[in-house]
This record gives structure tokens, sequence and C-alpha cells, in this order.
């Protein structure tokens, strides 16, 4: 069997509704706690690490600072200690602006070694994991799937602005959801295609579209509105491809509201013992781990997929393929 998580960026559990909502909020779901960062609101930055780590901000390390500027990080080590001794606060700030918009060099990207290189464990640790797109754990810092890619070509579709109601505005709306709509859909894809693979026993896919959404709908409700039932309708996608002893957990980091970070976040689960002792963020890891240790996994492709096979002729098809130079 297979846990899937689903990490939803900003899924808020004050705007899903069972009825309407049936695949974001599953068998069962509930409202947990979050933290928030240093800026006073929650930090992506921050939280997608404590989530797979367990670790609150402070004991992972990877913090934010001055309105968006990770200077911790390490694609901004060089200068950076320096820079707290002589870059104005303001100008930090500025600083941050436009790195938030210019996401080529964005902040959520530090190598997934950097857990290893600090002794920090993770959910992934000794396990058969695929993780997709979570932020601040980047298995190869040298590649990215369209999902990162769109993002940094958002330009003025995406802009960081102190004078907005949500912090952020958008030189068009409607083509701006467009393009995170199909960020989402890039890693409900991708996260379909580890899951259908069989060859993992947890596959932990990220998308951040709805939060992304949710930033600039503080005047356009129906944008975040249309989000929702569109993303509830990828989930059930997703849904349908779990085999009977697979199990399906949604999370997220916070909510979002009227284009602000809420402070709830909250999961949701294909049965409900994934989810009754989460009360935090901090609670999902040892939600996940307990749902891997308590039950058998196995890399048998699946056989809605691969058709059924016998045993004992695959071993010859391989040994011939073996032969052949093929394996």
């Amino acid at each position: 069997m297979t846990v899937v998580v689903l990490g939803i960026d900003a899924l808020d559990p004050d705007l899903v509704d069972p009825a309407q909502h049936p695949h974001l909020t599953l068998e069962n779901y509930r409202s947990i706690e979050t933290i928030s960062s240093s800026a006073g609101e929650p930090s992506t930055h921050e939280l997608w690490p404590t989530i797979i780590t367990g670790l609150k901000p402070a004991n992972h390390g990877l913090t934010l600072e001055d309105d968006g500027v990770a200077w911790g990080n390490p694609l901004l080590d060089a200068g950076s200690t320096a820079a707290d001794y002589v870059l104005p606060d303001g100008l930090q700030n500025r600083i941050g602006e436009w790195l938030l918009t210019n996401t080529a060099a964005d902040a959520f990207r530090t190598p997934a070694d950097y857990y290893e290189e600090n002794g920090i464990e993770t959910v992934f640790d000794g396990r058969d994991a695929k993780p997709i797109g979570i932020p601040n754990y980047v298995v190869d810092p040298d590649e990215e799937d369209r999902e990162h890619a769109l993002r940094r070509s958002l330009g003025d579709l995406f802009e960081r602005d102190q004078s907005a109601v949500g912090g952020h505005s958008s030189s068009d709306a409607d083509a701006f959801y467009e393009q995170c709509m199909e960020m989402a859909m890039i890693r409900l894809a991708r996260t379909r295609r580890a899951l259908r693979n069989g060859e993992y026993e947890l596959v932990f896919g990220y998308t951040s579209g709805l939060d992304l959404i949710g930033h600039v709908a503080y005047d356009r409700p129906d944008l975040q509105h249309r989000a929702y039932e569109e993303l509830d309708q990828f989930v059930g996608e997703l849904g349908d491809d779990l085999g009977p002893e697979d199990e399906l957990l949604l999370v997220s980091d916070h909510g979002l509201q009227d284009g602000v970070h809420t402070h709830e976040a909250m999961v949701a689960a294909t049965n409900e013992r994934l989810v009754e002792g989460v009360e935090s963020v901090t609670d999902v890891r040892a939600a996940i781990d307990a749902e891997l240790s308590a039950t058998d996994h196995d890399r048998t492709p699946r056989r809605d997929i691969e058709g059924p096979a016998d045993t004992h002729d695959g071993d010859e098809v391989r040994e011939q393929l073996e032969n052949l130079g093929y394996m």
C-alpha cells in the first residue's frame, strides 16, 4: 500500500464544505494549529520544513526574516551576514520584495541534503519515498518542474506590492488564475504518476497554486471560490487512483482569506486514524510515521496499470532481456 500526502498551500478549513468539496474534506477533516513567523504571519518558507520534520522553525533552522528575505538560505549565503549589519531595514525589505517577485532567486529551494548535513530527520528517511516539489526540500537543485518554471515566469501577473490588501497585485487576475491552476494540475499529475508507478510507500506532493490565487483574490473572491471547486475535482481524480489499501492525507500550512494568511491550517484523510492525533502542523510527520509503521508496504506494480502477470514468466522475460543487453 501507499500513503499519499498532498500538500495544498493555503487550504483553509473555513473555506471548505463537505457538501461542496467532498474531495478536499475526504472522510475526516479538521482545523489544526500553525506557527507564525517573525513577520507575524505563517510562512511557507518555515512551515513545510516543519511539516516534514515535526520540528518548530527555530529547531530546523529555516526561518523567515525581514519580510521575506531568508538571509540564512543557502542561495543567499554570500554576504548575508554582513547585510544584516550594513543594510537598513527598509532596504532589506525592498530587496525581499524583489526576490519574492523575481522568483528565479526564490527562498524556497533549500537542498534536501541540508537536513542530513544538520542532523535533522525527515519523514522521507529510510523509506521508498517520492517527494514532489516540497518547499525547502529540493532533491535536485539543478532541476525544476513545470510548476516552478511557471512560478518564475509570472512577472507582473504576480508582483509584491505592500500597498495592496494582500501584499500582492496582478496585472491580469484571470490570466494569473489560469497559470496557477496549470501549476496545480502539473503537481497533481506528478503525484498521480508516482502513485500509479507502484514503487513507493510514501508519495508526498505539493502545490502552491491555491495560495497564489488567494493572494490576489481579495477583490476577486470568485477566483478563490472557483479554485476550490477545481482543486476538489483534481483531488477527486487522484482519489480514483487509490487502491483499496492506499490512504490519502491532505495537509495545509495555513489558511488564506481576503488576501492574507490566516492562523489556521487543516488536514483531511481517507481514514480517521491518520488525522485523529493531529492538532498542529508539528504533528503531521508523526501521523505519517505511525501510519507507515503500522501497515505493510510492497513495491509491486499496480495490476490495473500493468495487467496480471505470472511471477515465473516475469523472471524468464527479465532474464531474456538481460541476456540481450537491454537490462
